[in-house]
């Protein structure tokens, strides 16, 4: 998927962009001649519309198109536990989620990007799908031949001020980290999401 625009930031009212200055910062509106101070900004949404607005929000943050974030929410409902934890969890287990978890990347969409150009290897080995999904004892690492390129040119000076979710074990020296289990639900930022309300919305 795009670059998601910043205009998508404020019709959902939460940066998910990644740009350090997404125009929802400078902008907490909706865009349009119905944005500002408007009532139409102010209305309070329906049910179906308060689903419909964390599903986006979800589906956008990662990436995701339609059928992609269906098929997260279709698997996970069919798992024994939490359908919310286990959604949470197979989006994060990602592998562009993963490089983007260990701070080799600003952003997913950069973190996508990264994995796409092959310069990300699981346990020794070139993959260059973003859906792939990680497991526990996965070494994630840079490409030794993609180490010195631009790309990376300040990561050392970035991971130094770095710290990895617990669930990923990183080595700064080694530009590679270790998946240790399976994901806790920490959503970043000011992020707030109702994963329950995303589950009823595709239950309809």
């Amino acid at each position: 998927m795009a670059r998601i625009p910043c205009k998508i930031c404020r019709r959902l009212g939460v940066s998910i962009c990644g740009r350090e200055k997404c125009a929802m910062r400078r902008k907490p509106y909706p865009p349009g001649e119905h944005g500002r101070g408007s009532r139409h900004s102010r209305r309070s949404s329906s049910e179906f519309g308060a689903q419909l607005r964390e599903k986006q929000k979800l589906k956008f943050l990662y990436g995701l198109r339609e059928t992609q974030f269906r098929n997260y929410v279709v698997e996970a409902s069919q798992r024994t536990g939490s359908t919310s934890e286990i959604l949470y969890q197979l989006l994060e287990s990602r592998l562009d989620n993963v490089v983007y978890r260990l701070g080799f990347a600003f952003s997913r969409a950069r973190a996508r990007q990264i994995v796409t150009h092959g310069h990300i290897w699981v346990n020794g080995r070139s993959v260059n799908i973003p859906s792939f999904r990680t497991r526990k004892g996965d070494i994630i690492s840079i490409r030794p031949q993609s180490a010195g390129k631009g790309l990376f040119k300040d990561l050392d000076i970035q991971l130094k001020k770095y710290n990895a979710p617990a669930w990923i074990e990183l080595d700064r020296e080694k530009r590679e980290g270790k998946v240790l289990g399976a994901s806790a639900i920490e959503l970043e930022g000011a992020l707030e999401l109702n994963v329950n309300a995303i589950v009823e919305f595709y239950s309809r």
